[in-house]
């Protein structure tokens, strides 16, 4: 495996340093947008179903129905046009999202505006899934890690300001309007991708079949069984943050959305500093940030009606939560460097359902029980991650 490893990283040395880093800067702005798509419709939903005739429960399914499409894009898209060559297919996923956003401002009734998210959908599981395997492919090897966390970056950046950008835009311009900015953003993406974006030829077929053949390797099995219960971890929680903070902390609005801006903050600060200790200390930190997040979520129980404690545990949950993709990326990379589009196809599907599942099950949870159950599955959950991701980090590959 080394050396099949060292081989790919000699051929991203091809790749003139500079030239490397404009092209992931580039990717990086793509991540943005997409993130920024997928979350936006959280901030307009009201004015989305006045307009199109629709209660706000059915515009909310502009999110679900965008992660439907991202599962079945990482799983079959890529497979699809696995001939191109890759930098081709960035392109195409660019556009998809340029189509989308016409799609979704121009959209005369809720089915060509749910045909628009389903685009979007598709735009976020094809380009997720190659994007590790498309940085392993054009930056050193030394510099993966910290490629993937300015990638992360990008998306880190837009959870923080996609909700009040959203607000802010559809007060000003109205909710299609807000959707329109993706237009010319994209565009200018296409522009910058063709600029920087070195020829990467097509290598592997990556076949769903190829994808579950992946899981033979016991390694790569427990390492995406760590991803997956993280995602639901992390998810179960954070999605009732909101009525938590309200209704338990007795935050006003205000202070509220400060709280949350410190988090998306935080997050930041989390991928700009992750790269570095991964070089290293990888293991370490697959192991102590779902660990660490378990004892913040059981931590937010117990101190939940003290507003500085919440807000400073919560401050510590964004910044060790952004860096997790980050660290399971750079170690898919290193285990599977062969078949980083498969592997990561899957790992973008399984991603997709455990925030799915997660949130859904820390629903019926906060419905059912109480406000702290979705805190508490989502502290077992994460420490279930960490406990696979110690057997991942002390195994040998069986594959």
């Amino acid at each position: 495996m080394d050396t099949t490893y060292d081989r790919q990283l000699a051929k991203a040395q091809l790749v003139k340093e500079p030239s490397a880093w404009a092209a992931v800067a580039c990717l990086s702005l793509l991540t943005f947008v997409l993130v920024a798509s997928e979350f936006m419709p959280v901030s307009l939903l009201t004015p989305i179903a006045n307009e199109l005739a629709i209660s706000e429960g059915q515009a909310g399914q502009a999110i679900s129905v965008s992660g439907l499409f991202a599962v079945l894009t990482s799983l079959f898209g890529n497979a699809l046009l696995s001939r191109l060559d890759r930098r081709t297919v960035v392109l195409l996923y660019t556009a998809v999202l340029v189509v989308s956003g016409l799609a979704i401002t121009f959209a005369p009734n809720y089915l060509v505006f749910m045909l628009g998210r389903g685009l979007i959908g598709v735009s976020i599981g094809g380009f997720w899934s190659l994007s590790t395997a498309i940085l392993a492919r054009i930056v050193p090897g030394a510099d993966l890690p910290k490629a993937i966390a300015l990638l992360q970056g990008g998306t880190a950046f837009a959870s923080v300001i996609a909700p009040p950008l959203g607000s802010f835009l559809g007060s000003l311009i109205g909710w299609r309007g807000a959707f329109f900015i993706v237009v010319p953003i994209g565009l200018l993406a296409i522009v910058w991708q063709l600029a920087v974006l070195p020829k990467m030829p097509a290598g592997e077929q990556a076949s769903v079949g190829k994808m579950c053949g992946l899981l033979g390797n016991r390694v790569f099995a427990i390492g995406m069984a760590a991803t997956t219960l993280a995602f639901m971890g992390q998810f179960a929680l954070s999605t009732y943050l909101r009525p938590f903070l309200e209704g338990v902390t007795g935050l006003d609005v205000n202070t509220l959305s400060m709280v949350l801006l410190g988090l998306g903050l935080a997050g930041l600060v989390g991928t700009s500093v992750v790269g570095f200790l991964l070089r290293s200390h990888l293991a370490a930190v697959l192991v102590g940030l779902p660990a660490v997040l378990a004892l913040i979520a059981l931590l937010l129980i117990a101190l939940g009606p003290f507003a500085i404690a919440t807000a400073t545990l919560l401050t510590a949950w964004g910044l060790f939560t952004t860096p997790i993709p980050v660290a399971w990326n750079t170690w898919m990379a290193k285990l599977i460097p062969n078949d980083l589009e498969a592997g990561g196809g899957l790992q973008v599907a399984l991603i997709q359902l455990a925030i799915t599942f997660g949130a859904f099950a820390g629903g019926l949870l906060f419905d059912a029980a109480s406000w702290w159950s979705p805190f508490a599955l989502g502290a077992v959950l994460l420490l279930g991650s960490a406990l696979f991701a110690a057997a991942a980090t002390t195994r040998r590959s069986s594959h």
